[in-house]
C-alpha cells in the first residue's frame, strides 16, 4: 500500500512571535499569514509479507521493519521498532512523528521531501510534521479534523523534541488559506480572510519571495527573544504588543483592498521585529532591504523568525520585475508562488 500526503508552508504577514506559548500566557496574540504552494511531501509504503517471494528479500524485510529517508538531507535510518528511534540530531521530526503515532505495522518505508528551503523561515518543519501526522494516521485509517493535525504535529514539535515556537505555522499548513488566527493560552481560533479574485491576483502578483541562501536556527532566535522576555525588558514587551495590533491593521488592509496600506504595514512588522533581538537582522538582510526599496519595494519584512531565510517585499504596481532582477543580482533565490486554499491533502497513487 503506497500512501501520499501534502502540507503547505506559509508566508506570514504580521504578528509573528505573539503566537508563542509563553507570550500566549497572559494576553491574547493574533497573526495574519497565507499558505503557499510549496509543500512538504510525506509517502509511506506498507510492504505485506505475501509481496516477497525471495526468502533473503523477506528475510531483510522481517529484521528492518522501519525504513526511513529524508530526501532533503540525505539521510537514511533503519530500526527494528519505534523504541529503535533515538534522538540524535537527524531527521529527529520523523522519528518523533513515527514514535507519537505509534505505529505498529509490520515493514515499511517513509521517505520524505519538501519543495521549500530548510531554515527558510516559511514554517517548513510544521508542515512537514502536518505531512507525517496526515500519512501516519492514514495508515492506521485515522482521520483527524484540520485543527487535530496542526495540535498533533505541534505536540511532536513543542513536547516531544521540546523545541520552542508557537503554532500558527501548523494551522496554515493544515488549514490553508489566508487567515487572521488568535492565540490564547493553548486556546486557537482561526479566521479565514475572503479576498475577492482580483485583489489575491494583485497581491499575489505584487508579492516578491527570497531566499537569502543563508539558512537561519530559529531555535537559536527563539531563545534570545524568550530569555529577554522573561528578563522583563520593556522593549521586547512593547514590540510584541505593537505587532499584535500590527496584525490587526494588516487585516484591515487587506479585507478593504488597500494594498499600499498592506505593503506598508510589512515594513511597520519589520520594525517591531528587530527589536526584539538584534540576532533578528544582519548586515546581508540589511542590504537586500535596502536594495529592494531603492527599486520599488512599497514594504517588506524577514519571514518566521528572522536572522536569515526567506525575506517578503510587496512592490509598486509596476515595479515588482526591477526588484525581483535586483535580488537576483544580488544572489538571491526569487520563489515564485500562489497562495494554496487546500491545506494537507491525502491520496492513494494509482
Amino acid at each position: 500500500m503506497l500512501i501520499r500526503t501534502r502540507a503547505p508552508v506559509r508566508i506570514d504577514f504580521a504578528g509573528g512571535w505573539s503566537d508563542v506559548a509563553l507570550f500566549t500566557e497572559k494576553s491574547k496574540g493574533l497573526v495574519v499569514n497565507g499558505a503557499i504552494n510549496r509543500y512538504a511531501y510525506a509517502s509511506l509504503v506498507c510492504e505485506s509479507q505475501s509481496n516477497f517471494k525471495d526468502p533473503v528479500e523477506l528475510k531483510r524485510v522481517l529484521e528492518k521493519r522501519i525504513r526511513i529517508y529524508s530526501a532533503d538531507f540525505d539521510t537514511f535510518v533503519e530500526a527494528e521498532d519505534v523504541r529503535q528511534l533515538e534522538y540524535d540530531g537527524n531527521i529527529d521530526l520523523v522519528k518523533a512523528a513515527v514514535r507519537q503515532m505509534s505505529i505498529q505495522i509490520g515493514s515499511f518505508d517513509l521517505i520524505t521531501q519538501s519543495n521549500a528551503p530548510p531554515g527558510s523561515g516559511l514554517g517548513t518543519s510544521a508542515a512537514m510534521g502536518v505531512a507525517l501526522i496526515g500519512v501516519l494516521g492514514a495508515i492506521k485509517d485515522i482521520t483527524y479534523l484540520p485543527y487535530q493535525y496542526a495540535e498533533l504535529a505541534s505536540s511532536i514539535e513543542r513536547h516531544e523534541l521540546g523545541i520552542l515556537g508557537g503554532k500558527q505555522d501548523h494551522y496554515a499548513s493544515a488549514i490553508g488559506g489566508i487567515s487572521l488566527m488568535e492565540f490564547q493560552g493553548e486556546e486557537v481560533r482561526t479566521s479565514p480572510i475572503e479576498l475577492p479574485p482580483h485583489i489575491r491576483y494583485e497581491l499575489e502578483k505584487n508579492l516578491v519571495l527570497c531566499y537569502t541562501g543563508q539558512s537561519r536556527l530559529s531555535g537559536n532566535i527563539h531563545q534570545n527573544v524568550t530569555q529577554a522576555y522573561k528578563n522583563g525588558e520593556p522593549g521586547v514587551r512593547k514590540a510584541i504588543e505593537k505587532l499584535k495590533a500590527i496584525a490587526e491593521s494588516t487585516k484591515t488592509a487587506l479585507i478593504r483592498g488597500r494594498l499600499s496600506d498592506f505593503g506598508e504595514l510589512l515594513t511597520e512588522n519589520w520594525k517591531n521585529q528587530k527589536k526584539l533581538h538584534s540576532s533578528v537582522t544582519n548586515e546581508q538582510i540589511d542590504k537586500l532591504f535596502n536594495i529592494a526599496k531603492e527599486h520599488g519595494a512599497i514594504g517588506g519584512k524577514a519571514c518566521g523568525a528572522g536572522g536569515g531565510g526567506c525575506l517578503l517585499f510587496y512592490c509598486q504596481p509596476t515595479r515588482e520585475h526591477n526588484v525581483r532582477q535586483k535580488l537576483d543580482e544580488a544572489g538571491t533565490r526569487i520563489i515564485d508562488f500562489n497562495f494554496d486554499f487546500d491545506g494537507l491533502q491525502m491520496w492513494k497513487p494509482e
